[in-house]
């Protein structure tokens, strides 16, 4: 902006300077000599073009009331138009009364009110032209005294447009500029709203994430705990089981569904045996720990698998009869899970104990409750996130709505006054 301003020809230090709420008083002594007089007659015309409407709406009631009395006679020789004349006058009312006189003046204001009292102007004398002579030789006195009144309203109307075009259009950019400061203030009022708003958004902010970190610490805190820490170790120590257990029955995982079909279309196992051979296809590792030692419902399944392969009931490809076989006598003749199962019966029970003791419980109770509240606060901190979000869109559209407006007013200033000034 210096740059310009060099270019200009004028340096920053030799061009005034003022802020936004200094600039109004300034610019009003400046040109008060000017815009005070040509606003106080625009005022004046306008309380006298008030005036006349006025007189005109009377003339227009005496025209009706004229014509409905002459309506009532019912003489054929007026009736006809008496009812024209009748309705001529509430169409002159309806116009007059739609007139709207501005409350307060100014440059935009009284140029609409001009238009639209000419255009209302217009159509009342398209209609006189038209309906008088019809309504001629009657109602003369009535229409002499409308026709008076409606072309000195007329008169007055010329004169506001002719202040309006040669007075009043010059102080036109003056009186912009006094709206622009009227926003500029407004605007600059919402900016320091929209700061505050911002200020206490992040201090909320900053609260939510003081409560996330404490919320955090004492969920790790209750984690650390030894009962926990020991439930979450034999949870460990199951999976390490569930995957060595899955290892051990590789091989004998799709005879078992192999058979599990057969015996299903042609019998060979009783239902509970059968109920179990599917446990063993689903879970492999429940269905395990639900075993008695020694585990003797899987031997027995294993035992039919076994005859019913050696039979030809069974039929696999040679290599997965091989290991199938090989996996069998492990288990049926070695006892080669009995220590996997004596492991997983006791890690079961442990986890059994360790998570129905009242000390995981209450934990436990603690645990989901923070993590509930941690929930809570991470929505609030999303919540204020998404409003601080808004609130800096916000700032940004008014700090370019203020610069613009305070180059707006600078520009004004110095076509009217040919004066460069700084609004800071």
């Amino acid at each position: 902006m210096a740059y310009a301003y060099f270019l200009s020809g004028i340096s920053l230090s030799d061009m005034a300077r003022f802020s936004s709420r200094d600039i109004k008083d300034w610019l009003e002594r400046e040109t008060g000599s000017i815009f005070i007089p040509v606003h106080g007659k625009a005022q004046k015309l306008l309380n006298e073009m008030k005036r006349v409407l006025e007189y005109v709406t009377d003339v227009s009631k005496a025209l009706l009331e004229k014509s409905r009395k002459e309506i009532e006679k019912r003489n054929m020789k007026t009736y006809g138009r008496a009812r024209a004349l009748n309705k001529l006058a509430r169409l002159f009312l309806e116009r007059t009364r739609q007139i709207k006189v501005p409350d307060e003046v100014s440059y935009d204001s009284f140029h609409d009110f001009v238009q639209e009292t000419q255009r209302a102007f217009v159509v009342t004398e398209v209609d006189i032209k038209n309906w008088f002579p019809k309504i001629s030789p009657f109602f003369i006195m009535d229409r002499r005294k409308f026709l008076g009144v409606f072309e000195k309203a007329k008169e007055s109307l010329k004169e506001l447009q002719d202040f309006l075009e040669k007075e009043y259009v010059k102080t036109k950019t003056l009186e912009e500029t006094f709206q622009l400061i009227d926003r500029l203030l407004a605007l600059e009022a919402q900016l320091a709203d929209l700061e505050a708003q911002r200020k206490k958004i992040e201090i909320e902010e900053a609260s939510i994430e003081r409560k996330i970190a404490e919320t955090q610490r004492k969920t790790t805190d209750l984690k650390n705990r030894e009962s926990l820490t020991q439930l979450n170790q034999v949870s460990t120590e199951t999976k390490e089981l569930r995957r060595k257990l899955k290892h051990d029955l590789r091989h004998l995982r799709k005879p078992l569904i192999k058979f599990h079909r057969l015996v299903f279309r042609k019998g060979g196992l009783t239902p509970e045996k059968l109920e179990k051979l599917n446990h063993y296809i689903e879970g492999p590792f429940d269905a395990f720990v639900a075993e008695e030692v020694g585990y003797p419902m899987l031997k027995q399944i294993l035992k039919k698998l076994a005859g019913s392969m050696s039979e030809g009931k069974l039929k696999l490809k040679h290599d997965r009869r091989r290991k199938a076989d090989q996996a069998i006598d492990r288990i049926l003749n070695k006892n080669s899970l009995d220590a996997l199962h004596k492991k997983c019966k006791e890690t079961i029970i442990r986890k059994k104990q360790l998570s129905t003791s009242a000390e995981t419980a209450k934990i436990k109770g603690n645990l989901l409750e923070l993590q509930e509240g941690l929930k809570e606060l991470e929505r609030k901190k999303k919540h204020a996130e998404s409003e601080e979000n808004a609130i800096d869109r916000n700032l940004k559209e008014t700090l370019e709505k203020i610069h613009n407006q305070k180059k707006e007013i600078e520009r004004n200033v110095f076509d009217f006054m040919g004066r460069k000034i700084l609004v800071e």
